[in-house]
C-alpha cells in the first residue's frame, strides 16, 4: 500500500469525533430495545457530547448539572450497561492521569490514543494503516478482530524541547 493512498485523521482536541451531532448513543440504545429513563437519557447525552475522555466522577458531575436528581449509582449502572452492550470503551490512557478509568463512545472507525507522557495531552489518530494491520493479524492468525485498543506514549511537540538528554525522548523511531 502506497503512503499517498493512506487516509489518516487526527483529533484537534482530545476526541476525534468531538462536534458530531448528539443522539447516536441514544439511537443505538433504542435500536437495542433498551428502556431510556430520563436519568439514563441525561447520562447518555453527557457521554455523547463529551469533548474529551471522561472518568466516572466527571460523568456524574456533568449529569448532575443537567439533572440534580441523578444518583451516582445510576451513573455506574448506566456506564456498566453501555460497556456490556459494547457501545462505549473503558480506557486507562497509560495511567498518565493516575489510576482513573475513562470512557468514550465508539467512533465509526477504531483509533489509536496518543498520550504525552509529560503534559498528559491526549490525541486520537485514525489510519488506514491501522486497519491494514488488523486485517493482516486476522489473516495470519485466522481470526476475526471485533475490537482493539491501542495506546501510544511519547512526548508532544511542546514538551520535546525541554527533554533534551532524557533517554528515548529524542528518538525518531
Amino acid at each position: 500500500m502506497e503512503s499517498a493512498a493512506l487516509s489518516t485523521r487526527v483529533s484537534s482536541g482530545e476526541r476525534i469525533n468531538a462536534g458530531q451531532p448528539a443522539g447516536r448513543l441514544e439511537a443505538q440504545l433504542g435500536a437495542l430495545g433498551r428502556r431510556l429513563t430520563r436519568q439514563r437519557r441525561v447520562i447518555v447525552r453527557v457521554m455523547d457530547t463529551a469533548q474529551r475522555h471522561l472518568d466516572i466522577d466527571e460523568i456524574y458531575e456533568r449529569a448532575r448539572k443537567l439533572d440534580q436528581h441523578i444518583h451516582r449509582v445510576t451513573v455506574y449502572r448506566t456506564v456498566d450497561m453501555l460497556k456490556k452492550l459494547r457501545l462505549i470503551d473503558e480506557l486507562d490512557l497509560l495511567h498518565i492521569r493516575g489510576d482513573r478509568h475513562y470512557y468514550e463512545s465508539h467512533a465509526a472507525r477504531e483509533h489509536i490514543h496518543i498520550a504525552c507522557l509529560r503534559c498528559g495531552k491526549v490525541r486520537e489518530f485514525e489510519s488506514d494503516l491501522y486497519e491494514e494491520m488488523k486485517r493482516q493479524i486476522e489473516k495470519q492468525l485466522d481470526m476475526k478482530i471485533t475490537m482493539s485498543r491501542t495506546e501510544v506514549g511519547g512526548y508532544c511537540r511542546s514538551c520535546l524541547p525541554g527533554l533534551a538528554g532524557v533517554a528515548g525522548a529524542g528518538s525518531k523511531h
